[in-house]
């Protein structure tokens, strides 16, 4: 009996090293489905790009059908060895990059949603210092939810991210760059809009409220809140202004936010002094990790523009 042809054979070529970075996309993101919008392919085309993967490699990479998208054994082998050779590629190109006093390579930066508005000058500067500096390097940016960030971070699916946290990470740096203020809002059309008579405390929590990050149970921002109906829950913010609009939720919304969506006149901010809070947002980095050249100079970037 022969020996059995070695699966891959001869040298990884560049289509193979794009297969598997699809490979990759799609286990991360957890289907097909779900990774179209990241890869900016059909969902064809990626199913395409697996049963080609799967072919060249002689391997049942994962399962989709009716019962859903599962990795094989075969498929976690795959993908563990396909983040080690492309974090070698990285380490590569740094040591490159040092040499030739050129930066080569790909940063991802992971936002939160909407942080910008008013905040923006503070991110447009650190792009522009780092793409005068380094414009070799590709850059994407992803906008998530607040804790998506963390999770996306932590998970090395994006390189800087920057959002609001309400606990601390000892496997991350980080900088401080800017305030947001959030404020309690009702709409016109519910009862608390341009009331005549003080508003009370106790008159507030009659109401319904719509659940927010800072409104889920051990995070209120006040003892109150723990109190209150929350009937309804968006921890999106056009879905959060959306149920407040409708004038029969309360809820918080970022102050720029309403501004430059021009709600000054239907929105109203409700007990200022007593439920109004500020969030801090902060760019997050893991302290070691596989392009620290091109996370340094970004940072440092991000940290000149917040000076």
């Amino acid at each position: 009996m022969g020996r059995k042809k070695a699966a891959l054979s001869g040298q990884l070529a560049d289509m193979d090293l794009r297969l598997l970075r699809v490979f990759k996309t799609v286990v991360e993101a957890g289907g097909f489905t779900a990774a179209e919008i990241q890869l900016n392919l059909a969902n064809s085309t990626i199913s395409n790009y697996i049963s080609d993967l799967e072919k060249r490699l002689d391997m049942r990479l994962c399962e989709r059908g009716r019962a859903g998208f599962s990795v094989t054994d075969q498929g976690q082998v795959v993908y563990n060895a396909t983040l080690e050779l492309l974090s070698a590629m990285d380490q590569f190109r740094n040591t490159i990059n040092r040499s030739h006093n050129r930066i080569l390579g790909d940063l991802h930066l992971g936002f939160a949603e909407h942080m910008l508005g008013a905040h923006n000058s503070c991110i447009v500067q650190a792009l522009d210092r780092f793409s005068e500096l380094a414009p070799d390097v590709n850059i994407r940016i992803s906008t998530l939810s607040s804790d998506e960030v963390i999770t996306a971070l932590l998970n090395q699916q994006v390189d800087i991210g920057i959002t609001v946290i309400s606990q601390q990470y000892p496997e991350l740096a980080s900088l401080k760059l800017f305030d947001e203020e959030m404020l309690l809002y009702c709409a016109k059309g519910h009862p608390l809009f341009n009331k005549q008579t003080p508003i009370s405390t106790q008159e507030l929590g009659l109401h319904r409220f719509v659940e927010s990050p800072r409104l889920m149970p051990g995070r209120e921002i006040h003892p109150d809140m723990r109190q209150w109906n929350k009937q309804a829950k968006a921890h999106h913010q056009e879905a959060r202004a959306t149920l407040i609009l409708s004038g029969h939720y309360l809820g918080f919304l970022p102050r720029h936010l309403v501004n430059s969506w021009g709600l000054e006149q239907a929105l109203q901010p409700l007990l200022t002094n007593e439920y109004g809070y500020t969030n801090t947002f902060t760019a997050f980095w893991r302290k070691t990790q596989r392009n620290q050249l091109i996370i340094n100079l970004f940072s440092q970037c991000l940290s000149d523009s917040a000076v």
